[in-house]
């Protein structure tokens, strides 16, 4: 019951900022420009600080050395959603233009902007290692086998150059994470005014996450929701299988409980919010996959208690 209560707030806390969001883009508030600027400052001013300082004061050395192995379960999970997703396409007849979108969209997650603010809300700070170790497959995974995909869809055969594709895998919040795990295994300690600075900076994180979400939702407009097989099959993807899948992986290993709940509820985050950009980047149906970001978005925000419920009673 405790659990129950816990979750339900910390879900309440979400939806508020989230409202806040929407309410205030509702009102014409912000426009393209400051949208971007709003995502541009939570992936490269607020989570880098964020991560060095949460991995330098909550890990040591030893157990940073027992939490990396754990990153084959959010791979493998991954691996085996995405050939689940290719069955799931023919079953249902997705069409050829956006079949590798729609694959792409079934196995990867939305760690950073939803991802992270609900787990943090939700589990507190000891929870941050775990969703980055799921953060690190997530986005290397989207960045190579998901933009191939969608790249595939597309009439534009030459988009992202390698050294694009390495900028986006090694990006801001994954850097900020390798420099706090490089200082924590060389046992470096950051001067105060630098910790301090980088704490504030961090805690800027979670309420611009939650406006952006808002924002967005707004922007892509409740009224384009619609439900057909595609936008089921993606649903069913990132809201069942997933969850499924990681639950009977983890379940069973001798890894913390805490961080098999994470794994959990981050492989049920909605579709990246990268997904839109690169399909219109490749020519495939930028449409679709704003919708998606949407409907999936709206969807966490209901799975959310839902899967603490079902966590509690798990473990």
């Amino acid at each position: 019951m405790q659990t129950l209560v816990n979750s339900s707030a910390g879900v309440f806390i979400i939806i508020i900022m989230i409202a806040v969001g929407y309410a205030l883009a509702a009102r014409h508030w912000f426009n393209d420009d400051s949208t971007a600027l709003i995502a541009k400052l939570v992936t490269q001013v607020a989570l880098p600080p964020y991560m060095i300082i949460s991995i330098t004061k909550d890990f040591s050395h030893d157990q940073l050395a027992t939490l990396l192995p754990n990153l084959r379960f959010p791979v493998i999970s991954m691996l085996l959603l995405f050939e689940l997703s290719i069955i799931v396409a023919r079953f249902i007849k997705v069409d050829a233009s956006r079949r590798g979108l729609f694959e792409s969209m079934f196995f990867n997650s939305n760690t950073v902007f939803v991802g992270l603010p609900i787990n943090l809300a939700l589990f507190g700070q000891r929870s941050l290692p775990f969703v980055l170790v799921y953060y690190m497959a997530n986005t290397t995974i989207f960045w190579t086998l998901g933009v191939y995909l969608i790249q595939r869809d597309g009439a534009v055969q030459d988009g992202l150059s390698l050294k694009t594709v390495l900028q986006k895998v090694f990006s801001a919040p994954l850097i900020g994470f390798i420099i706090g795990v490089i200082l924590v295994l060389l046992d470096w300690h950051l001067p105060s005014f630098l910790t301090q600075s980088f704490t504030y900076l961090g805690n800027l994180t979670i309420p611009l996450s939650m406006l952006f979400i808002g924002i967005s939702i707004y922007n892509a407009g409740l009224k384009n929701i619609r439900f057909g097989k595609d936008q089921l099959g993606v649903l069913a993807g990132r809201f069942i299988f997933a969850p499924l899948l990681m639950t009977a992986l983890v379940y069973p290993s001798h890894m913390p409980t805490l961080m098999k709940q994470v794994f959990i509820l981050q492989s049920c985050m909605p579709v990246m919010t990268n997904a839109p950009v690169v399909a219109r980047l490749y020519n495939t149906d930028a449409d679709f996959a704003a919708v998606m970001v949407t409907e999936t978005t709206l969807g966490a925000l209901l799975m959310v208690p839902i899967m603490m419920f079902l966590l509690g009673q798990l473990f």
